[in-house]
């Protein structure tokens, strides 16, 4: 997985970049340190150092909130994406960079959890969480942050102008009216391409999968590197893709993408210009974990407690686009009122995964990959 993401997140933060606004975050590593009152800067038992992918981010206020209430400064440290991240962290083992690391996904968390990456804690407030993202419930290795759906986006205009009803479900998208429309990333190298691959493999199974590839690339799926690639440059429908005079009406995306690209447009329009094909939809869910051989354990533990609290659960997002876990927090109106309801995403177990990706990725990839 080399694409800026999420995960789900990683779109909102590409999507921003290419509206010519700030960016979540910035490409590469880097340092951040936010805080207020009861911390002191660069003090080992006042900093809390969490590791995560580049697309994470929060509010000045939030984190000076959890500094106020633990007296705890939160250093954040960007490394890349989710899997460059992880990566580093397996490397590190014992000897981490920081004391939380916050991003692994349940693409790679059985990579995570037989690492023994993790110092096993029950968080404070879990039991707020949804059941169905406590992956880990057992062990509390990892807490459950943040969920977001990778799904098929449309481009509104250019079905309305050709009188075509939108793709809806997987099936749809295989059929001859849909014909050199898709653009996908690619499963072995973005996180979105990835979660399309499962998505697939969840709805057809292991043998049919490889099937359903071989319609698509009949039908003129085109693949690409990476997320920023497929949705601004060839994704019709969003504002990058506009500018790059962009021919493809269909891209794999997230459930966020339709908010985003209304809260970034100048005027904001009354309705989103992009729509979502729920019916090709894939979970991701998003964890922190306690880092082992943390330095700032204690600190680590409250940066946890506080990762699942209303406050930051609420904070996400219109930061991080990605959806809160905590059953009691609300959705800002630019979710309910431009974002995708997903009534029932495809999923994969996490040790189904971790059996068998490579081998899902080689297969899809001698498909399509030319």
């Amino acid at each position: 997985m080399t694409t800026t993401r999420r995960t789900r997140q990683l779109a909102a933060s590409a999507v921003a970049a290419a509206l010519g606004v700030t960016a979540l975050a910035g490409c590469g590593s880097s340092d951040e340190s936010a805080g207020g009152s009861g911390g002191t800067k660069g003090s080992a038992s006042k900093t809390v150092t969490l590791v995560s992918h580049d697309s994470f981010n929060a509010s000045k206020d939030v984190l000076k909130e959890f500094t106020e209430e633990t007296g705890y400064t939160v250093k954040v440290l960007k490394s890349g994406d989710a899997g460059v991240a992880l990566n580093q962290e397996i490397l590190t083992k014992g000897s981490p960079r920081g004391d939380v690391f916050f991003g692994v996904d349940n693409t790679l968390l059985s990579r995570a959890l037989d690492s023994g990456l993790f110092t096993p804690y029950r968080a404070k407030g879990i039991d707020r969480v949804a059941a169905d993202t406590r992956l880990d419930a057992d062990k509390h290795r990892v807490t459950p942050v943040d969920t977001g759906d990778i799904c098929v986006n449309y481009d509104k205009k250019y079905f309305a102008d050709k009188k075509l009803a939108p793709p809806q479900s997987f099936d749809d998208l295989a059929k001859p009216a849909y014909k050199d429309l898709l653009v996908t990333e690619n499963a072995g190298t973005s996180s979105p391409g990835l979660g399309f691959l499962l998505g697939t493999v969840a709805t057809y199974g292991e043998k049919g999968y490889q099937d359903y590839w071989k319609k698509l690339e009949r039908n003129g799926v085109k693949v690409v590197d990476g997320w920023e690639q497929a949705y601004n440059e060839e994704f019709s429908g969003s504002a990058g893709g506009q500018k790059a005079k962009a021919d493809r009406p269909l891209v794999v995306s997230y459930a966020s993408s339709p908010p985003v690209e209304v809260l970034y447009a100048k005027p904001q329009p009354a309705k989103a210009p992009t729509g979502v094909a729920t019916g090709t939809c894939f979970r991701q869910i998003e964890f922190a974990g306690l880092l082992n051989g943390a330095k700032n354990e204690a600190g680590g533990k409250a940066l946890l407690d506080f990762l699942i609290s209303k406050k930051f659960q609420e904070d996400m997002p219109l930061n991080m686009f990605v959806n809160p876990v905590v059953k009691d927090a609300a959705l800002p109106e630019l979710f309910t009122k431009f974002g995708a309801t997903v009534d029932a995403p495809a999923t994969v177990a996490p040790e189904k995964i971790a059996k068998n990706r490579e081998q899902w990725v080689q297969s899809w990839s001698s498909l399509v990959v030319k």
